[in-house]
């Protein structure tokens, strides 16, 4: 049925419980599977706060974070890729908002389902920043597995 499946993840618990159905998936399925953590850009309004009180290349600085976390979410997902004897490939999208980099990562992989956890944010920032789930069910041209 799925050959290829993009597992979503931000390193929260629930997307935790998101990559454990991933992976338990693609080995039912004998399919390869393929992890995505996204970094969004660097607000515009941080930059400038930043070089206003004169921290010594932001930009540099917030990308070395950036890579550390992203790094450390899919290191976890490496391990529990291991545990559960699947092969997993592991993906780092920078500068994107999450949903873009998600249906990114799963068009450039040629992936054929997206599986990722309902919801990653909670209260205002939910109601300000809208749901990257729902945003990836909107636009993605392929089937979207949502795990709660």
């Amino acid at each position: 049925m799925y050959r290829h499946i993009l597992i979503a993840t931000d390193g929260s618990e629930l997307a935790d419980k998101a990559v454990k159905h991933g992976l338990a998936l693609a080995k039912e399925l004998k399919a390869r599977a393929r992890a995505v953590t996204v970094t969004e850009p660097w607000d515009a309004l941080e930059i400038a706060r930043q070089v206003e009180q004169r921290v010594v290349d932001p930009v540099s600085r917030y990308e070395r974070n950036a890579a550390a976390w992203a790094d450390k979410v899919l290191s976890a997902v490496r391990d529990v890729a291991r545990q559960m004897d699947v092969a997993c490939e592991t993906v780092h999208i920078k500068d994107r908002l999450p949903a873009e980099g998600i249906i990114e990562a799963a068009k450039s992989g040629g992936c054929d389902l997206i599986v990722m956890a309902s919801h990653g944010r909670r209260g205002v920032a939910k109601l300000l920043l809208g749901s990257q789930a729902v945003k990836v069910l909107t636009y993605s041209t392929v089937p979207v597995l949502i795990c709660r």
